[in-house]
């Protein structure tokens, strides 16, 4: 079942993101991660929030624990706020 997760992390900025979407090899607007439907970004109030769609809980968990060590060196300490839903539908035609 595919899922939808947010994560917000507070006091991070788009700058530590791009960093951390550069050491993992991606491109913008380039494909993603294994199992990753669909990813976006945006900066928030309080920091920046990650959304994405997911083909399985299980691929997110394997993808996000390569994260972790990333996002440290990045300077990102605190671990974000996740929310997880289950997903209906999605549809992804946005092209950069």
């Amino acid at each position: 079942m595919a899922i939808g997760v947010q994560l917000d992390f507070r006091g991070a900025t788009l700058d530590q993101y791009d960093e951390i979407v550069e050491s993992m090899g991606f491109l913008p607007g380039g494909p993603g991660a294994p199992g990753a439907l669909f990813h976006w970004v945006t900066k928030t109030d309080t920091g920046i929030r990650l959304v994405d769609v997911w083909d399985s809980r299980a691929a997110y968990d394997r993808f996000v624990e390569r994260c972790r060590p990333m996002y440290q060196a990045a300077g990102i300490n605190d671990p974000p706020e996740v929310q997880f839903h289950e997903v209906h539908n999605c549809l992804a035609s946005w092209r950069r």
